[in-house]
């Protein structure tokens, strides 16, 4: 068997025929990892879900925050933005069985010596400890909590994380780090309103905040970790043991299909036929 990583879909289901079709992805021998993000944007939401659902345990992804997004507004807690494109899958016939299918999808998983999580992992936080945080929330998410969970799930506080949080706000740290990070503090702190790369950004007081993986003294750095979310990065290398996956396809870059076998790295762009 072979494992194959996806960066972020959003919908975009095309390009990723396409790059299946080009390594001969076997459903039967081979297995399709997504790094979150399967819906929005692009406009084969309905179709991306579908396709990826039917594939069965042939399939698996971490939850993006576009993914979390789409569960909110099912439950009615938020409404769609005229950047959606979440229509059709709310107003299928199969939308109960696709949310529901999407709702018990993991926050991190753990395959071989990688750790993919949707964002990323913060400096002050160990792969162990990642994945415990992950489980907690996936848990509530899989029980009759989860209405409250999307009623607090929005919001940019607290900015950082502490032992003592409980309920819905220690569950929106917890979200936030894992779907929504770029910037932090070496201490963890979070800067949710930048999204520029690093090297074009002004937005930030470069003195306390950088890039998440930036930090020299991060406790996961010798882990190996593959993430989306972040197409100004543009996939671009991000340092040892780091992996960018998101090379913004619906905003006209590519979508980019990683071997975890052997490495290779293989590319579809919307010009490439």
């Amino acid at each position: 068997m072979t494992d194959y990583v996806v960066g972020d879909i959003q919908g975009c289901l095309s390009p990723l025929l396409k790059l299946l079709d080009r390594v001969n992805f076997e459903p039967a021998t081979d297995r399709l990892i997504a790094v979150g993000d399967l819906i929005n944007r692009g406009p084969q939401s309905l179709e991306t879900l579908r396709f990826c659902k039917q594939l069965g345990s042939s399939f698996t992804s971490v939850l993006g925050n576009h993914d979390l997004h789409l569960l909110a507004i099912s439950q009615g807690v938020r409404s769609a933005t005229n950047k959606d494109t979440l229509d059709e899958i709310l107003s299928a016939p199969d939308r109960d069985e696709l949310l529901s299918w999407l709702q018990q999808l993991p926050l991190l998983l753990s395959i071989g010596d990688y750790t993919i999580v949707h964002a990323g992992i913060p400096p002050n936080w160990s792969i162990s400890t990642a994945a415990s945080m992950a489980r907690e929330v996936e848990a509530v998410l899989q029980s009759d909590q989860s209405s409250l969970y999307f009623q607090h799930m929005y919001g940019n506080q607290p900015d950082s994380w502490s032992d003592n949080l409980e309920g819905p706000e220690r569950w929106r740290v917890i979200t936030n780090y894992l779907t929504r990070m770029r910037y932090c503090s070496s201490s963890g702190q979070l800067e949710l309103c930048a999204k520029t790369a690093p090297d074009s950004s002004d937005e930030l007081s470069v003195t306390e905040f950088a890039p998440w993986y930036s930090y020299k003294t991060r406790l996961a750095s010798a882990d190996k970790i593959i993430f989306g979310h972040w197409a100004a990065l543009e996939g671009k290398d991000c340092g040892d043991n780091l992996y960018p996956m998101d090379t913004g396809y619906v905003w006209g870059g590519a979508m980019r299909l990683m071997n975890l076998d052997s490495g290779e790295q293989v590319h579809q762009y919307a010009d490439a036929g």
